[in-house]
Order: C-alpha cells, then sequence, then structure tokens
C-alpha cells in the first residue's frame, strides 16, 4: 500500500532537515504551497478571487505559455529537474487564530515548501508569526499594514507596496491637484479597528499633518458593524475637501449605503483600496461611487503598451468572469514570485527558498504590475512597488496618476 507520505516524498525516502526541521526535500516532482485565504464568511468572494488568481498564475509556470513573464515559456521549475508547483488551500475565515492554526497544520501536516496569503492584514501578522517560528518562507501578497515588514522577520516577503506607499501616492496627487488650482484643504479619515485601518490611519494622519491638510474628522469605527449612521453623520457635518475610507467589502457597501440614505455626497473620496476595489462593491452600488479614487497596484490600462496584461487578464476573467483588480493582480504575482524564488532555489530547503526569495530581481516588463521591479530589502519589503491611483467612471477603473501611466485626467470634484 503506497503511504500518503510516499506520496508527498515522491519516494524519496527520509526527510531532510532544515530550520525546525519541518522543511522536506523531496524527489523532484512536486513543490508544495500552503495558501491561506478567507474561503467562508463574509470575505469568501475575496477568497474565491484570490485563488482563481493564484492559479492562473500556476497554470503559467506549471504548463507552457508564450508571454514575458518569470517561468511562462516552459513547464514547471526547471531549476527542480521539472517539478510541478502543487497548491494546498487553507480557509482562515478572517480570523487571525484561525489564521494561525491554519499555517501550522499547513507546515507540520501538509508539509509545504512555503506559504503566500493572506488578504488581511491581522491575519497576515500571526501567519507571519507562526511562519517565522517554523523557519518557514511566507510571502504576503496583499496585506498593506506597513507593521507588517517592520518586525524583524527573516522569513516575510512583500512584493507590493504597503499603505505608507500608497498614502504617499494619494497625498501626492492631491499635491499636484494644488499645484493645479484646486483648493483642497481638509480631509477625513474614515477606518476599520483592526491592524489594516489602524496603521492606514497612523500614516494618513501623519502625511495629512506634514503636508498642511487639516483633518477635520479622525473616526475609527467596528469592522462588519450593523450600522454606520452615527459615524456617516460625523462625516457629513465635517464636510472635508476629501474623505479617505480604509474598509474591507463589506463595509465599503456599507458606508456608501448609508451616505446615500443620509443625503451625504462627498466632493471627492480617495479610498485604500480592498472594498473599494471589489467587483461587488460597484456592483451593488457603483451608481453612487462615480469619480470615487483608489489607490492601486495594477492598471489594465498598461495593457496597451505591455501585451502579457491583456493575456493573463483573459485567463483570469475565463476562471473568475471578472478583470483582474489591485487584489487580485497581486495575488497572482506573489506566486509567480515565489515560483521564481523555488525554481533558483533548486531545492524545497526552507533555508534556500529564502536565501533565494532574499536575491530576487525581476524587472518590472517581466510583470503584469507598474513596478520598476521585484527586488528585496532586508526587511523583506519590495520598495520598487509604484503604486498607481484610479478612478472609477462609467463602469470601470481609469488611471489617473501618476501622469507617466495615466490615460485621463481626473475628475475633480467627485461626480454626484
Amino acid at each position: 500500500m503506497i503511504r500518503r507520505r510516499d506520496l508527498l516524498v515522491g519516494g524519496a525516502g527520509a526527510l531532510a532537515m532544515s530550520g525546525m526541521g519541518l522543511a522536506p526535500v523531496r524527489a523532484a516532482d512536486e513543490v508544495i504551497v500552503g495558501v491561506l485565504y478567507a474561503m467562508s464568511g463574509a470575505s469568501a468572494q475575496v477568497g474565491v478571487d484570490a485563488r482563481h488568481a493564484i492559479e492562473t498564475a500556476l497554470d503559467i509556470v506549471n504548463t507552457s505559455h508564450d508571454l514575458d513573464l518569470p517561468l511562462a515559456r516552459g513547464m514547471g521549475l526547471p531549476g527542480l529537474g521539472g517539478a510541478k508547483i502543487r497548491l494546498v488551500f487553507a480557509d482562515h475565515q478572517a480570523d487571525p487564530q484561525k489564521g494561525r492554526a491554519e499555517a501550522e497544520r499547513l507546515i507540520t501536516q501538509d508539509k509545504v515548501s512555503a506559504l503566500l496569503g493572506c488578504y488581511q492584514s491581522a491575519v497576515s501578522a500571526t501567519v507571519s508569526a507562526t511562519a517565522e517560528r517554523y523557519g518557514m518562507p511566507f510571502v504576503c501578497a496583499d496585506s498593506s499594514s506597513p507593521s507588517l515588514h517592520r518586525k524583524g522577520l527573516k522569513y516575510f516577503f512583500r512584493p507590493a507596496a504597503h499603505d505608507e506607499m500608497f498614502s504617499a501616492a494619494m497625498f501626492d496627487f492631491l499635491d499636484a491637484m494644488r499645484r493645479k488650482g484646486q483648493k483642497i484643504d481638509s480631509v477625513a479619515l474614515f477606518f476599520e479597528d483592526t491592524i489594516y485601518g489602524i496603521d492606514s490611519s497612523t500614516v494618513q494622519r501623519k502625511l495629512a499633518t506634514e503636508r498642511g491638510y487639516k483633518i477635520v474628522a479622525d473616526i475609527k469605527y467596528k469592522t462588519n458593524s450593523p450600522s454606520l449612521t452615527a459615524e456617516v453623520q460625523q462625516l457629513k457635518t465635517a464636510n472635508a475637501d476629501v474623505l479617505l475610507p480604509t474598509c474591507y467589502t463589506t463595509d465599503a457597501i456599507l458606508l456608501t449605503k448609508t451616505m446615500g440614505e443620509l443625503g451625504y455626497q462627498p466632493k471627492s473620496m480617495i479610498a485604500q483600496a480592498a472594498g473599494f476595489s471589489e467587483k461587488v462593491t460597484f456592483d451593488t452600488v457603483g451608481d453612487k461611487l462615480q469619480g470615487l479614487i483608489s489607490r492601486g497596484s495594477f492598471s489594465l490600462d498598461l495593457a496597451a503598451k505591455r501585451p502579457s496584461i491583456g493575456t493573463v487578464n483573459a485567463l483570469y476573467k475565463a476562471r473568475a468572469n471578472r478583470d483582474l483588480n489591485d487584489n487580485t493582480s497581486r495575488q497572482f504575482m506573489a506566486l509567480l514570485v515565489l515560483a521564481d524564488a523555488l525554481n533558483r532555489a533548486g531545492s524545497t530547503d526552507s533555508q534556500k527558498i529564502r536565501a533565494a526569495l532574499a536575491a530576487t530581481d525581476i524587472p518590472g516588463a517581466q510583470t503584469i504590475m507598474p513596478w520598476k521591479r521585484v527586488a528585496f530589502g532586508p526587511d523583506g519589503q519590495n520598495p520598487d512597488a509604484d503604486p498607481v491611483l484610479l478612478q472609477w467612471v462609467g463602469d470601470k477603473f481609469v488611471t489617473v496618476f501618476p501622469e507617466s501611466v495615466a490615460v485621463a485626467p481626473a475628475q475633480w470634484p467627485m461626480k454626484a
């Protein structure tokens, strides 16, 4: 009888020990990667879309595609004798403690060679700590809290931007609009009460003060709150020139509906993506969000200059029935970055994978993102993940900033 362990190691015999002894070295038939997202509960759609994005990247690595992307023009990982990547998905239910338990299970039972996830920054915080404890590489695909890469972790790697980078782009845009003669004096901060919202507001509070914008409202609310009526009344009274919301999907929808019910139309909104980049939000309340600007990592408009973007978007859309967005583009790239490192490591040994990740250097032109490149600093953060700003116009996002990639000027103020 073939034992499950034999299937995992490909008949290679005993496990080679690395770190805490939990990263196996296998025959080069497959490499197992653990993927953690919420597949149930209020954030389930985010998890479903993430799975489609990551499986799109998996297909590009495991089969052959004529694309100028890492490992596209071949089958599998040549550095491991053509080994294929196999994904094992875990449902963390947007619960940090569930995320920690699932990460531990993936490491100790499924014998993964690396972890990837997790969308909610609070979950990425516990998963990254667990990965560190076991000496397991963790690629943080899409969580944007700045505190995540400042914990002195050796096994943490984030290819995409964090909220200080995103927020700096927002205020660069506001400064540029001021120089063009727009009167923008005040901002309102509106943020949820987990690490994502708190870290985002801390950055925005600092930037607003440094750059001379008056903060007329500074509102923290309970995530997944059943009502935002009192908070929206405060926002309406403050009547800031720019509303800066930091919300996940259900809260973004509730905020927008409540603003409509109370007759509050912000002069302009610049969102910290998340719920304001999700298709379900715009399917539900998109008519009330005309002119909304969101920070982003991804510009579908760039496909005109880089054909691989259009091809990848078509592959993703065939699975998900929607276009790539800020979240799914980062999730797609995270697996490609990890696959590139696995290939260069030529091993499933965690130390070698970590070293390969640390040595990553992928030119921006070989990604689907408007980034200069993917390369990690000593803290595991990619400093060259240049953000963009996107504006919801009609039924799609249009890139409006920076000017080097913009396809249209921003509508200002926000259209009613």
